[in-house]
C-alpha cells in the first residue's frame, strides 16, 4: 500500500494568511475558509490522517509565530478557523467515500442476490467485499418481527458475533427486504450455524433458513431463493422450529411441483372432511397433530388438549369419512401427503 502523502502541500497559503491576519486583526475571508476545505477534502482522498494534518498546522503556526508579533488573539482565532474548516473539507471527504462505498456495496448486493449483472464481472466486485465467488457458497436468512437495515443495531450485534468467532474469514452479513442475509463458503457451514444462533437470539426468536451450497458465482442467487422458498414452506406448513435447511424439506417443494395434481389429491382425500358437523379445519388439525408427532396418539391428543379418547373418536371419523384409516401403516401415506398438501394450498381457507 502506498505511503500517505506528507502534510505540506495542504498547508499552501497558510504561512501567508497567518502574517495578514497577525498584521491587521482581520479574520479569514470566505475564500480562505473555502481553499481550507478544499485542501481538507483532498487531504482526506489521498493525504495523511486528519491527526497529522491538525499536527501539521499546529506545526506551521509554531514556526510563523516568530515573525508575527500583532495580538495574539487574532492569530489564535485564526488558527481556530482555518483548523476547522481543514476538518471539515476532512471529513466531508470522508462522508462522500463512505456514502459511495455503501452505494457500491448495495449495487453489488442486489446484483449477487438477482443475479443482473455478468458473472465474471461480478466475481471480480465480489473479491471487494471478502467473497470469492469461484467457490460454492451457501446463504442464510433470517426474518424477525420487524425489519432490518444496514447498520442498524440487530445487524451489527450478529456481524459482531461473527467476526469475533471467525475474524476476517470469508463471509458477507448484509440485509435485503428487512431480513438479514449471511453468505458464506459452502465447505464452511460453522459461519451459518453461528450466524444462525446469534440471529435468531438478536431477533427475538425469529426463524432463519439455510439454502444448499451452490457453486460458481450464480450459485449465491439460487442458495438465497431456496433459502427465502423455505422460510415461505415454513409459514405454509406452521412449523417453529428456529433453524430450518432447505436440504431437509426438498420434498416439499418436489410435492407441490404439480399443483394441480396436488389440489386434486387433497379434495379428493379430504374433501369429505367438509361434510363434518365442525367443517374440515378441527379433523385436519387432528390429522396434521398426529403425524406430526410420529403417530402417536397420547402425544397428539396432548397436542391439542384432547383426551386421548376424544382423539380416537376424531380418528375414526376422519376414517368413516375418508375411507382411509389413519392409523393404518400400509394406507396412511396418501393421507399424510394429502395433509401435506392442505398445509401447502391452505385448504380448507382457501379454495381449490
Amino acid at each position: 500500500m502506498a505511503e500517505p502523502a506528507p502534510p505540506e502541500p495542504y498547508l499552501d497559503g497558510y504561512a501567508r494568511i497567518l502574517a495578514e491576519v497577525s498584521a491587521t486583526g482581520r479574520r479569514l475571508t470566505r475564500d480562505e475558509l473555502e481553499s481550507r476545505r478544499v485542501l481538507g477534502e483532498r487531504a482526506a482522498d489521498a493525504g495523511p490522517g486528519l491527526r497529522a494534518l491538525v499536527g501539521a498546522y499546529l506545526a506551521a503556526t509554531r514556526t510563523a509565530w516568530p515573525h508575527t508579533p500583532g495580538s495574539a488573539d487574532s492569530v489564535l482565532a485564526a488558527v481556530e478557523q482555518a483548523i476547522d474548516a481543514v476538518a471539515a473539507g476532512y471529513e466531508r471527504a470522508q462522508r462522500l467515500a463512505v456514502r459511495q462505498e455503501e452505494a457500491a456495496r448495495r449495487e453489488f448486493i442486489d446484483d449477487l442476490l438477482y443475479g443482473r449483472s455478468d458473472l465474471g464481472r461480478l466475481a471480480e466486485r465480489a473479491e471487494r467485499f471478502g467473497l470469492r465467488l469461484s467457490r460454492a457458497h451457501a446463504v442464510a436468512v433470517a426474518e424477525g418481527s420487524g425489519g432490518y437495515e444496514e447498520g442498524a443495531p440487530v445487524p451489527r450485534q450478529v456481524e459482531q458475533a461473527l467476526i469475533l468467532r471467525f475474524g476476517d474469514r470469508d463471509f458477507l452479513l448484509t440485509t435485503k427486504g428487512g431480513r438479514l442475509l449471511c453468505v458464506a463458503p459452502g465447505d464452511q457451514p460453522e459461519i451459518l450455524t453461528h450466524f444462525a444462533r446469534h440471529a435468531h437470539a438478536a431477533t427475538g426468536g425469529g426463524r432463519v433458513a439455510i439454502g444448499r451450497p451452490q457453486p460458481d458465482p450464480g450459485g449465491v442467487v439460487h442458495s438465497y431463493e431456496e433459502a427465502l422458498n423455505t422460510l415461505e414452506l415454513a409459514d405454509h406448513l406452521h412449523l417453529d422450529e428456529p433453524v430450518l435447511r432447505a436440504a431437509d424439506m426438498l420434498v416439499y417443494p418436489v410435492l407441490t411441483r404439480d399443483r394441480q395434481a396436488m389440489a386434486d389429491l387433497v379434495q379428493g382425500t379430504l374433501g369429505p372432511l367438509t361434510t363434518a358437523r365442525n367443517g374440515a379445519q378441527p379433523l385436519l388439525d387432528t390429522l396434521v397433530a398426529y403425524f406430526d408427532c410420529g403417530c402417536v396418539a397420547a402425544e397428539a391428543a396432548r397436542r391439542l388438549s384432547l383426551s386421548v379418547r376424544a382423539l380416537t373418536y376424531r380418528l375414526e371419523r376422519i376414517h368413516q369419512l375418508t375411507g382411509v384409516n389413519p392409523t393404518d401403516p400400509a394406507r396412511r401415506y396418501t393421507l399424510h401427503t394429502a395433509v401435506i398438501g392442505a398445509r401447502l394450498l391452505d385448504w380448507p381457507a382457501q379454495s381449490l
